[in-house]
């Protein structure tokens, strides 16, 4: 008997093991590749990052991931700390866009474009970026394929397909040069995470900003980010959705896309919209979202509106008004991103279909310096970063506070060519202010004086 029960003992606590190893196993998968790297210890948080859009054809007069590796000094002295790369992948010539093709046309998920180098390369960029205490994303394009990827004929039920059987473009665009996935075949799905997980284990990537993310499953996006935050435990991983759904950040996206705000700003510049437009615009992207952990990236151009719409001197009233515009992007409840050029005045329209390198030797020092002046109080405020938002603007001057419990910041920018004197509440007025530049006693009664595209930041 007593053997018995000793046998019985031995049968269950094998049992246990077994099922303990197998839960294990579901929580921590086996690597699917090798880990290239090390934790990167200087990992930002979510809301203190200021992320830097690096158009590769267009950085450097050899369009090379190398170029842009030259360049992460200047880069990391403008204050950024999230370097996020257009797409690096071979691009498909099958219905071709034209030029050198849509970097979003992707031929092959695992493979790095020969025209910007090699994995080497990748790899060296992402580990001198570290070292500079910078992450680097990558651009991810989940919701099409180049007509020459070799999904097309390895897995043609991969694809969405018409009622003749023929594999669509994406619905309601005219992208002819990209075939529509889909996202109800499984076996696709898990390839594309696959692929995701690629980069994270061969070049130590630390998050991605997703192509068209709206129309992406949701499902697919909680299913991909779970899995790929699983392989860096230790280390968050930034996840950007170019879209605006709220529920992308249920998802587990740490940010959206400004879209509307982007588009209110042109209005109040093109249309002379009332600044209180931006305030209107902040409501409708911020509603329906009640974490306010939760943060929009604004911007003032990015690689679509720069070449579609303008550069910033073109669409924000030229040096001036650009800097003002980006003053009010960069502190209005937000993360802030720059486009390649922008901090230094460049006032070209960048193609990325072609290569057409940015002339930096053209580079305008006193805005440069501008940059990094707002970009370093953004740094060094938590309450721009955590704060609760709260609009005071007029119909010139975008004006709102950010604040906290034991801080607030007032920031007041005139969106106009014209000397406006704006009311200041009678709530912020009888507070004691400083510059928060300078750190100088502003004296704020009732009024205060803006130059043109003059802006302010005052801080208690």
């Amino acid at each position: 008997m007593k053997l018995y029960i000793n046998i019985v003992f031995i049968l269950i606590f094998s049992s246990v093991l077994a099922s303990c190893s197998s839960s294990d196993n579901e929580s921590t998968p086996a690597p699917a590749y090798p880990q290239f790297g090390t934790r990167f210890e200087k990992m930002p948080k979510k809301e203190d990052a200021v992320i830097y859009q690096v158009n590769i054809r267009a950085f450097s007069q050899a369009g090379t991931l190398k170029g842009v590796q030259e360049k992460l000094t200047a880069i990391q002295e403008l204050g950024v700390n999230v370097i996020y790369l257009m797409p690096i992948y071979p691009v498909g010539v099958v219905r071709s866009a034209g030029g050198l093709g849509s970097p979003y046309a992707v031929k092959d998920y695992k493979a790095v474009n020969t025209d910007f180098g090699t994995l080497e390369d990748l790899r060296v960029l992402v580990e001198e970026a570290h070292k500079k205490n910078m992450a680097v994303i990558l651009d991810w394009v989940a919701n099409h394929t180049s007509w020459d990827n070799a999904w097309i004929t390895a897995h043609p039920d991969w694809y969405q397909k018409d009622a003749n059987g023929n594999i669509i473009i994406p619905p309601g665009t005219n992208y002819n040069d990209v075939a529509q996935l889909d996202f109800t075949n499984t076996e696709m799905r898990s390839a594309m995470i696959d692929a995701m997980s690629y980069w994270v284990y061969s070049a130590n990537i630390d998050g991605f900003r997703c192509d068209y993310a709206d129309f992406v499953p949701q499902n697919f996006w909680t299913e991909a980010i779970t899995a790929l935050r699983k392989i860096k435990k230790n280390q968050n991983l930034l996840m950007l959705a170019e879209g605006t759904k709220v529920t992308q950040f249920a998802a587990g996206f740490d940010y959206t896309f400004g879209f509307n705000f982007f588009s209110a700003l042109e209005k109040v510049f093109k249309e002379n919209k009332s600044a209180t437009t931006l305030q209107d615009s902040n409501a409708t992207e911020y509603a329906n979202n009640y974490n306010p952990e939760n943060r929009i990236v604004r911007y003032t151009t990015n690689h679509d509106v720069n070449l579609s719409d303008g550069t910033p001197l073109e669409l924000f009233g030229g040096k001036k008004g650009s800097i003002a515009a980006f003053v009010v992007a960069a502190y209005m409840n937000s993360v802030p991103m720059i486009y390649n050029g922008q901090e230094v005045g460049y006032n070209k329209r960048i193609q990325y279909f072609t290569r057409t390198p940015i002339d930096w030797s053209t580079a305008d020092l006193d805005m440069l310096a501008e940059y990094k002046k707002i970009i370093a109080f953004r740094n060094s405020s938590d309450v721009l970063k955590k704060g609760t938002y709260k609009g005071y603007s007029s119909d010139a001057v975008s004006a709102f506070t950010m604040e906290t419990a034991t801080e607030k910041v007032f920031v007041l920018s005139n969106l106009t060519s014209s000397t406006v004197n704006y009311t200041i509440p009678v709530s912020l007025s009888k507070m004691t202010w400083k510059d928060g530049f300078t750190g100088a006693a502003i004296t704020a009664t009732t009024q205060i004086s803006l130059l043109p595209f003059q802006y302010k930041v005052l801080k208690n």
